[in-house]
């Protein structure tokens, strides 16, 4: 494959990986549901009912209740890593505040989307391998049928 389309195919995913995560990021659920401006606690508070939920549809015993705890935490880590400290909408919405997009800020708004991700990628990808191998053969089949019938995050 030529180097140009290498490099294009790899911008593009970056530029998808970024759009993406902004738009997660910047959705945002009200009257109980997620707000992006929730506190620690609060976000604590919701991992919890979700592990909650989650071992009471599995019947989880408490070492796998533990790294599902684990797993959630290492999510929301990367999550927040994706993220940054800065406003998502704020920074997508610089790009576009001059008569010129900035090509420069927006080549480093995906370098540094696409590091967050590389940095943390292992531990998520560990903590879920160590919560899906803890599960029975059972249990993992629970988590392949609501995963097709979630179809990919979409209820349906």
């Amino acid at each position: 494959m030529k180097t140009w389309i290498k490099r294009s195919l790899i911008a593009l995913a970056g530029a998808g990986i970024v759009l993406g995560s902004l738009t997660a990021c910047g959705h945002r659920m009200h009257h109980g549901g997620w707000r992006g401006d929730a506190t620690p606690e609060q976000q604590a508070e919701w991992r919890g009912k979700m592990v909650d939920r989650v071992a009471s549809k599995l019947d989880l015993n408490a070492e796998q209740k533990a790294k599902l705890t684990v797993l959630s935490e290492k999510t929301q880590a990367q999550r927040q890593a994706v993220r940054g400290a800065t406003d998502p909408r704020a920074e997508v919405q610089s790009l576009v505040a001059s008569a010129t997009f900035d090509r420069a800020k927006a080549q480093a708004l995906v370098q540094q989307k696409t590091d967050a991700v590389r940095a943390g990628s292992p531990d998520v990808i560990t903590a879920l391998g160590d919560f899906y191998d803890s599960l029975n053969p059972a249990q993992q089949q629970q988590v392949r049928d609501f995963m097709q019938k979630r179809r990919g995050g979409r209820r349906g």
